[in-house]
């Protein structure tokens, strides 16, 4: 018979995982995931199994992720999930399906998503020709779904815990992953000659700490929380600012634009940490810039989607 096992994960989300009861030589009853029963050999399942079919599990649903999201599935891999926190800190709003999460659905660039409660509305999601989106800061769906390519994508600077062994093909996206030895590939992030590169052997360059240049503007685009505190806006994605112009209140302390420009990103109002990155001002000036994915992360989704085709597209 099946029992509905109950897996709760960090922050207090969760999801149901169908199982199975059986019972040892000592008749103790054991509690065994039916995912377990139908697990694959990886060499097999490459063999076999088209790009089309591939299941994916991007972790992080923000702008970078959502880049390599939205080239997969304009590439017809379409069997998608992208995990994230309870609350995400986005930025860059308007290009991120991390956005579902807070509406239940988002689109970018034609392509939706959807918020799921649980793995079992997966399948529904993708008939549908959707993205599904799970609140998952613990990952434990990758354990559920088994999928083929799991991406890290979360963008922390550093390997929060992601393995090799969690998938017959694991890619990290920027710095701190080490190929072959945390993942089977790794994608540059770094702007610059190599954003986008997929390296099997080596590791991706270090975080400088400074933002890409835009117009020669580095760190004075980025706008930062001054201390711990609750996000009020002041201004509206897509809204002109002109340089000492108050943009945001985190509690009662104004965060003034450092530039003249376009608001380009503005973190909902949550709760921030000191010195969490709130908002991006883009100088050029270019409204359409707002509302579209970045070549950054569109270089990244194509470093990403190169490396599974290497991988899966073997003849």
């Amino acid at each position: 018979m099946f029992f509905w096992k109950r897996i709760v994960m960090k922050k207090g989300s969760e999801f149901g995982v169908r199982g199975s009861v059986s019972k040892d030589s000592k008749g103790k009853t054991q509690e065994l995931l039916s995912t377990k029963s139908v697990q694959r050999s990886a060499k097999t399942e490459k063999a076999s199994k088209g790009m089309a079919e591939l299941i994916v599990v991007i972790k992080g649903a923000g702008e970078m992720a959502t880049g390599i999201a939205h080239r997969l599935y304009m590439s017809h891999i379409r069997h998608i999930v992208m995990t994230e926190i309870p609350e995400p800190i986005t930025v860059r709003r308007t290009v991120a399906l991390s956005e579902a999460v807070f509406d239940g659905k988002m689109t970018v660039e034609g392509v939706g998503a959807e918020r799921i409660k649980t793995v079992d509305n997966v399948k529904d999601t993708w008939k549908d020709g959707k993205i599904a989106v799970i609140v998952d800061p613990g990952w434990a769906i990758v354990d559920v779904l088994k999928p083929d390519v799991v991406i890290d994508a979360i963008m922390a600077k550093r390997n929060l815990g992601t393995k090799k062994i969690e998938a017959p093909f694991v890619i990290g996206v920027g710095p701190g992953f080490a190929a072959p030895a945390d993942v089977r590939a790794v994608v540059e992030s770094n702007r610059g000659h190599n954003l986008g590169r997929v390296i099997y052997d080596g590791a991706a360059e270090p975080h400088t700490g400074i933002p890409g240049p835009t117009m020669g503007y580095t760190s004075e685009r980025v706008l930062r929380s001054p201390h711990n505190g609750l996000v009020k806006h002041v201004k509206t994605l897509g809204d002109s600012v002109k340089k000492r112009e108050i943009v945001l209140y985190v509690d009662d302390t104004p965060v003034h634009a450092n530039i003249d420009g376009l608001l380009r990103g503005l973190i909902r109002e949550i709760r921030v940490k000191n010195n969490e990155k709130i908002g991006d001002i883009d100088p050029r000036g270019v409204k359409e810039y707002c509302f579209t994915i970045t070549e950054k992360a569109r270089a990244i989704g194509g470093g990403v989607l190169e490396a599974i085709m290497h991988e899966f597209n073997k003849q």
